[in-house]
């Protein structure tokens, strides 16, 4: 009878489970120091295209609240990628992009205004929530701010 024969762990849901979740818990640290300094950097890349006009069509006028905002993207997106005041910086970033979302994406329209696909503001919101997650969780074990303490 099928009920008779000897169950192997090894084969079970369960155990498979267990195994990758015991490899990437490995891992964690450099996953995360890698999502923040690739996040970090991207983000600094936007700060540099609206300070500096370099590699962009779109010239933004020097003063502008939109210059400002990309001198926020290039301080914060730097500290960020060095683990350097990385709470606030990454906090400073994730408030930035909710501004940026609901003021130049969403601008409080109806209808289909309000799905980030057709706004235009997935990029915004999904920066808004990285940085929001990495001031939660901090710098982590590669960065300046645990050198710091050290």
């Amino acid at each position: 009878m099928i009920a008779d024969r000897p169950r192997c762990s090894v084969f079970t849901g369960s155990m498979r489970y267990h195994v990758l979740t015991r490899f990437l818990a490995a891992k964690v640290e450099i996953v995360y120091t890698a999502l923040r300094i690739t996040i970090g950097l991207l983000f600094a890349f936007h700060g540099v295209q609206k300070v500096f006009g370099v590699l962009t069509d779109h010239q933004v006028e020097f003063g502008s609240q939109l210059w400002i905002g990309g001198v926020i993207e290039l301080v914060t997106g730097i500290a960020v990628a060095l683990g350097a005041f990385t709470t606030w910086a990454a906090f400073l970033a994730s408030g930035t992009m909710a501004v940026a979302y609901v003021q130049f994406h969403w601008k409080f329209g109806l209808g289909a205004r309000l799905l980030p696909a057709v706004n235009g503001g997935e990029p915004a919101l999904v920066y808004c929530l990285v940085f929001l997650y990495i001031a939660c969780r901090g710098s982590g074990a590669f960065s300046i701010d645990r050198s710091r303490r050290a």
